[in-house]
Formats: C-alpha cells, structure tokens, sequence
C-alpha cells in the first residue's frame, strides 16, 4: 500500500479506473449539527465552528465537486444508490435536499429503481419535509432514535423528545416511504436492560422496516470520553455491551426482522443497498467535507472543515486531503474484514490455505459455521467478530 501521508488540501487524485462490475454509490457528507452530541467524533460543526462556512456557500462547493468527479470518473456508471449523511442532513430542509439531488443528477445519471436515503433528526422534521423528501425522489429516510428512555438521551447529548422518532417514522409511512430506518445505541452509562427493550418495543412498534443498533464507544477527543475519564460516568462494559446485543436481537428476530449485518437487522427487502456497497466491495464517490471515497483500487479523502472544502474547490481543485493504493494484501484484509459481517457471508475460496485452516478452528470454537460455499458467523461470533477477523488473518 502506498499513500502520502500529511498531504495538504488539494492533493492531486491520480487516475481512477472505475470497475464495471459490482455497484456504484454517491455518498454526500452534510457537515452541519445544531448542537454537538457528547459521544460524537463525526466530522460535524455547529454554527458557532463554521468560521463563516455556510450551508449555501457548501450547496455551491458540492455543485462544483460533482461536476469535477463526473470529468475524472470521465464515463462513470449509473448511480444505483445515494445517502446523503452527516451532520444532520435534515437541518437543510427538504429544499436543501432537493438541490443536492438536483445537483447530483445534473452530473451524474441515476439507475432505474436507484435507492436515494438521507439521515434526518427527529427534531427537524415534519409531514412536510417527508412530502418534499419525496418529491425529491428519495426513497429511504434514517431517523436518529437512540433511545426512549429520557436520562439515556440526556448523557448523549441528544435533544429530541424520546417519543418523537415514533412519530416521525409514522409522517414518513404516511408521506409514501416504504423504507425508514431507525439507529438505536445501546450500553449508555445509566441505561438498563429495561430501557434497552423498551426502546426496542417502541422501535419495532413504529413499523420501519429497518433497524440499526450500535453499542456506544466512547471515542477519543469527545466530551464523554472527557467525563469518563473524569469518573462522572462509568465506561461501557463489555460483557454488558454483548447482554444487550442478544437482548437486542432476539427481540428483533421475534418481530420479524431478521439481521444482515453485524449491526443492522431489516424485515424482507428492507436492507439498505447503499451500506450493502460498502461491506460488499462496491465503489463510490465520497463528497462533502471529510467524505471519503474508493474508486478501482484508490481509497481517498477530502479535506475536513467546509471552509478548506470550498476554498480548493473556488481553485478548481478537487477538495482531497490524502489518498492511498489498496495494494493485494490490504484488499484482502478489507475483503474478509467487511464481508464477514455479512449474513451472506465470506466465500471460503477467498482465504489463502493457512487462513483456511484458522476457520476450521474457529468453526470447531463455534465462532464460524460453513453454509455451501460460506463461512457465516455464529450468533456467538457476531459478538466477537473482530476478534474472528483477526484470528481467520493471523
């Protein structure tokens, strides 16, 4: 793998030989929050952060990124999906998304039946904004839920109502969305098994057909990472963490959903293509400050705070900050890495003979189970499944 480390923004991208087989996305990284979460580390500023950056000046900025990809991609694929993420997308309005996929579509063609999603906040919501969402053309909505219980939202920081997720999937049933997904965080300092499978009947009692589920972790350089530290709040534990995992699940499954990764669980039909790109080799083109893209075998990114973006882009510059070649062996990680989290599974033919023979002992733990050609993980393995992943490489 080679790559060009401390790079400076408007780093030139080599050339990029777009695959032709397998799907192609868009993502398009929305950099603005109201307020900041205390357990987030995304790449999101409040207003006070921007340093004059605006979400008009960074709709112009995306406009220019986009049109200068279509000229590098020269001849790029149809776009099968798009996810409009962040941040929070839906501080934009559904006329700021709407222009973002005016944008889009004014340099890049969209498939037939393409799945376009953006994130949104409860909180910034309305039955109008699900009406302009559609209008649009977006066809998949992900609402921030985390949690019903009121002192769980508290210690994250999050400022919606805890019963206002429910209601917000219910405006989007009801503006024409078949696909809402809900993200629940699971293992906050203070919450109990009880709070855990209350919000997960609330969850399921919504009728999304999608649910996502992330334990919390507490990252580097976050306000709750800072009150950790200073013992106001206990760090997850582990073996809590993997608890309410199988609580988590086996409610699901009860319900009808059944999981396809790792972390997301969807009732029939109801996966998200997008995400599917990224744990299934697929290719896109990152966007936005701080997005990240992967094009043939070159993995980049863009500068992060959207006065830098817009800046390399009133150059004429594409806005990265670094890239990297995948070289064989790194794609090979990645490979078995992404794909294992699958419910699909990893094909067995893509492990050399000695990682071959570290799945038969993982098989043997319990952690792997061989379907045809496939190795799946184990309801026990999905708890450790990096840890599957690290024994399977060596």
């Amino acid at each position: 793998m080679s790559s060009h480390p401390g790079a400076a923004p408007g780093v030139e991208l080599p050339g990029l030989a777009v695959r032709r087989t397998g799907p192609f996305g868009v993502y398009i990284h929305v950099p603005f929050c109201a307020t900041r979460c205390g357990y987030c580390d995304f790449n999101t500023y409040t207003a006070a952060e921007l340093g004059g950056a605006s979400p008009d000046g960074w709709l112009a900025a995306l406009r220019v990124e986009l049109g200068l990809a279509a000229r590098r991609l020269a001849d790029p694929p149809p776009v099968q999906t798009v996810f409009v993420g962040g941040g929070t997308p839906s501080l934009l309005g559904a006329p700021g998304l709407a222009a973002v996929m005016d944008a889009l579509r004014e340099h890049f063609a969209l498939a037939s039946g393409a799945e376009v999603t953006t994130e949104a906040n409860p909180e910034s919501t309305s039955p109008r904004f699900f009406a302009g969402l559609r209008e649009a053309g977006y066809t998949r909505v992900s609402l921030g839920m985390q949690s019903t219980a009121p002192h769980v939202l508290a210690v994250l920081d999050r400022v919606h109502s805890p019963g206002r997720a429910v209601r917000a999937a219910a405006e989007a049933a009801v503006e024409g969305f078949e696909h809402v997904n809900l993200d629940l965080i699971y293992g906050t300092p203070g919450e109990s098994d009880e709070d855990l499978m209350r919000t997960a009947e609330a969850a399921v009692g919504a009728g999304v057909d999608h649910l996502s589920a992330y334990a919390l972790i507490v990252e580097e350089g976050t306000a709750l990472a800072r009150r950790v530290r200073r013992g106001e709040l206990a760090a997850p534990d582990d073996d809590v963490l993997a608890h309410r995992y199988e609580l988590l699940d086996a409610r699901l499954c009860e319900a009808g959903f059944d999981w396809y990764e790792v972390s997301n669980w969807s009732r029939p039909g109801g996966e998200c293509r997008h995400n599917l790109g990224y744990w299934d080799g697929g290719q896109w083109w990152g966007a936005g400050p701080g997005a990240h893209g992967f094009v043939g075998a070159t993995r980049w990114w863009n500068v992060k705070h959207p006065s830098s973006y817009a800046a390399a882009l009133a150059d004429g510059e594409l806005p990265v900050a670094d890239f990297e070649h995948l070289d064989e062996q790194t794609a090979h990680v990645e490979d078995v890495m992404l794909r294992l989290r699958l419910r699909s599974g990893l094909p067995d033919s893509v492990l050399t003979a000695d990682e071959q023979g570290r799945a038969a002992t993982a098989i043997g733990d319990g952690l792997l189970e061989r379907v045809g050609d496939r190795l799946v993980l184990t309801d026990h393995g999905r708890l450790l499944a990096d840890a599957v992943v690290r024994s399977l490489l060596g």
